[in-house]
């Protein structure tokens, strides 16, 4: 008896035109190996070595061999007196072997190929990709090398539950074949995983666990709507007020009004609590039209309105991060080393959790004297009782809070008394002195010869700054290849 197997032998020739060749060509042995090959390949092969049949498979139409084959597996020659027509027939043994191939395709998961980025493609893929998971890596890396198949199969698990192309993208970029992309995205290490979205790359990078799991999860995460729904404006009275909170009142949802403020949420949501309100709910906060409202953290803060155009990205994102992204941050052990990544020295307060007292002076300060060096020095305020071990680094315990101190990354340098933060241009000085190489000077030397009144004798006093205890938060030598490391860079 005999079947008419054409279908099977069109899926097998559609979806597996390498391995749907002549019966005896290029189809290894059990013992044999296949360079290259993917699972699927490998498994055809012992299927294939299975089979016995009176002939072997037809030849599908641009069938390519498997590379390098050794070891064929014995089949006897086709008979010749068979007639190739546009309808198979296979006798039973093709049949069961032709099923044997199609079930192992339909049951072998379906695998995503990474995106390579070069110069001609990242602009176009990015831009079109809602969601991107970019990995910059170096081949030599040995890091690199280990993330390679746990990004790989991350990417299927996400490709899964986001099919669409433009949904999420895991591409990859090699650095040492396309180094301006690197410079480009300021590429210190490798591998480095960052986020982009439509485009804008994203302030933090990826730092977690480098698992398949951590991945997809981070994914997901990132899919999430970042915009929370109120159903009622009484709700607003609920809110965690030890959180920046960003407050939407629209018309409706589908207007250009709202598609922008989702699309500053979905860059600054780890940064800000978002929150919208709709239509009759957000009637009686709407006296004056569409509108957003910052709540700062605490009860006694006033609110801040947005003055600008809601449909204008540039000022609405501005205004947003201005409130999301105080100018005096909080280090923790979570984000120290995303701090520390950005090479500029610490200012840091160190003060007791429930003294707010001072960590207001000290903001208020800050924001007075030093708004120009923004982009010189990062601002900071810590934990003392977190941070104990930075403390000790300048012979200060908790009791002795608040403290003042700058971490060069080099040495550790204190400010005077915090009461002396309050004399007019003494912070700015301090920094000032940080950035002429004077605190430094000092500290080996003794006070500047300028500094000494008249009279009195100069004396070179030898002298060891504490070393810099922040520097141990950057990123480290057992999970990176740090590029500083190597000589020609």
């Amino acid at each position: 008896m005999t079947y008419s197997v054409k279908v099977v032998q069109d899926h097998i020739s559609q979806y597996a035109p390498r391995w749907a060749g002549p019966g005896s060509e290029g189809v290894r042995g059990l013992s044999g190996s296949c360079p290259g090959c993917s699972p699927l390949e490998l498994r055809v092969q012992r299927t294939r070595c299975r089979c016995r049949e009176d002939r072997p498979l037809p030849p599908a139409p641009g069938a390519q061999p498997f590379p390098n084959p050794t070891q064929p597996c014995p089949v006897p020659a086709a008979n010749p007196g068979v007639t190739m027509n546009p309808v198979v027939f296979l006798s039973f043994p093709d049949l069961r072997c032709s099923l044997l191939l199609l079930v192992t395709w339909v049951f072998t998961p379906v695998t995503t190929e990474i995106t390579s980025l070069d110069t001609e493609n990242i602009d176009d893929i990015l831009n079109n990709a809602d969601v991107a998971l970019v990995n910059f890596y170096a081949d030599w890396c040995r890091f690199s090398q280990m993330l390679h198949p746990i990004f790989e199969e991350a990417s299927n698990v996400i490709k899964e539950e986001y099919p669409n192309e433009n949904q999420v993208v895991f591409a990859r970029v090699d650095c040492d074949q396309h180094s301006d992309i690197a410079q480009r995205y300021r590429i210190s290490k490798y591998p480095t995983l960052k986020l982009f979205r439509n485009g804008m790359m994203m302030k933090r990078e990826y730092r977690g666990q480098r698992s398949v799991k951590a991945l997809a999860d981070y994914i997901r995460q990132q899919k999430s709507d970042p915009v929370q729904e109120l159903h009622d404006l009484a709700e607003i009275t609920t809110l965690d007020r030890s959180k920046r909170n960003i407050i939407g009142y629209f018309e409706q949802k589908d207007s250009e009004n709202y598609r922008v403020f989702e699309r500053v949420a979905n860059i600054l949501h780890d940064d800000c609590a978002f929150l919208s309100a709709f239509g009759a709910v957000s009637k009686p906060e709407r006296y004056s039209g569409d509108n957003i409202i910052y709540k700062p953290p605490g009860h006694s803060a006033p609110d801040m309105v947005y003055l600008g155009s809601m449909t204008n990205f540039d000022g609405t994102y501005n205004w947003i991060q201005d409130k999301c992204v105080p100018l005096v941050r909080e280090i923790t052990f979570e984000n120290g080393e995303e701090l520390t990544e950005e090479g500029l020295p610490f200012l840091i307060l160190f003060h007791m959790k429930e003294d707010t007292e001072s960590l207001e002076i000290f903001q208020n300060e800050v924001a007075r004297q030093l708004i120009s060096e923004k982009g010189t020095i990062n601002f900071l305020h810590a934990d003392c009782d977190k941070f104990r071990h930075p403390l000790l680094h300048i012979q200060k315990t908790p009791a002795d809070c608040p403290v003042i101190a700058i971490d060069s990354f080099r040495h550790m340098y204190v400010f005077g008394d915090f009461r002396d933060v309050l004399i007019p241009g003494k912070l700015k000085q301090f920094v000032f002195d940080l950035h002429s190489g004077k605190l430094h000077r000092e500290f080996h030397h003794g006070p500047d010869p300028t500094d000494i009144a008249p009279g009195q004798q100069v004396q070179d006093v030898a002298s060891s700054p504490p070393e810099s205890s922040f520097q141990k938060l950057a990123p480290s030598e057992y999970r990176y290849t740090l590029l500083r490391d190597r000589d020609e860079l």
